[in-house]
């Protein structure tokens, strides 16, 4: 990365660039077949998740949107989700080969726009919270590292699982574990889990539910949780981006083997 990108979103953009660099050099090992191989990300082949890397990058360079009617797709179930389709099916036609080299392209624009972006601009970020252009780049690298993965999976070349993107993907997701404790699996006040996720990298989180029924963090040691969850790095990832359902998956359950279940079946805070 430049130094002259700003410090304050150096770590996220150069999780960000390895990111998209291991996608390419993942994407240079590609047949014709490989292309067209269909991904956990519903209804994207592996064509289509490079396609949609290109949409969200060339869309933060300012390029006008592909002007295409997109069909109805069952797994499209928002506006949100329809408007990251306008990228991919403009591209259905396009060799796997040609869109890998406009994503070579379009990484190189987008390094040669950051140095000129202040890191404090304020802006939506795509959880739909207000955030700084820094924040972005953790979100962008989250994101892309999730594709990659999704695309190794489908064509069967593990890699890059323990890149520095995994940290942007926890530091995101994983401040999400106490609505999934607390709002989505309903645990009960006094009620704790404790979720150990092996790498590397390697991440723990205890949440701990309030008299007020809000999940916060607490002290992961030592304690004694009403529940324990631990499952390696890949599996974390699956079920926080909504991958895949509990039963395609092994998780290490203890205690209350209810309150586990309840926390496995929503852990999603993505797709």
């Amino acid at each position: 990365m430049d130094e002259t990108v700003p410090a304050d979103m150096r770590a996220s953009t150069d999780a960000w660039e390895q990111t998209l660099r291991s996608s390419l050099d993942l994407a240079a090992t590609f047949d014709a077949a490989d292309w067209d191989r269909p991904t956990e990300c519903p209804g994207w082949t592996v064509k289509d998740q490079y396609s949609h890397l290109i949409g969200v990058e060339r869309a933060l360079l300012g390029d006008p949107e592909p002007q295409v009617s997109v069909p109805e797709f069952d797994h499209v179930r928002s506006d949100f989700g329809r408007s990251l389709e306008v990228a991919v099916h403009a591209r259905r036609s396009v060799p796997g080969p040609e869109v890998a080299a406009e994503l070579a392209g379009t990484l190189d624009r987008r390094l040669a726009q950051l140095p000129g972006i202040d890191p404090a601009q304020g802006l939506i970020l795509p959880n739909g919270k207000e955030g700084t252009y820094a924040r972005l780049m953790t979100f962008r690298a989250m994101d892309c590292w999730t594709h990659e993965q999704d695309v190794r999976r489908a064509v069967g070349r593990p890699g890059n699982l323990d890149a520095p993107a995994a940290h942007c993907f926890w530091s995101i997701l994983g401040i999400g574990l106490p609505l999934v404790v607390a709002r989505f699996a309903k645990a009960g006040p006094g009620a704790s889990v404790l979720f150990t996720i092996t790498g590397p990298p390697s991440f723990r989180s205890a949440i701990v539910v309030g008299a007020d029924g809000r999940g916060v963090p607490a002290d992961p040691e030592p304690a004694d949780f009403t529940a324990e969850l631990d499952m390696d790095l890949e599996t974390y990832l699956r079920l926080a981006a909504g991958r895949c359902t509990p039963e395609a998956v092994t998780v290490r359950t203890k205690g209350d083997e209810d309150l586990a279940a309840r926390v496995l079946a929503t852990m999603a805070l993505t797709t």
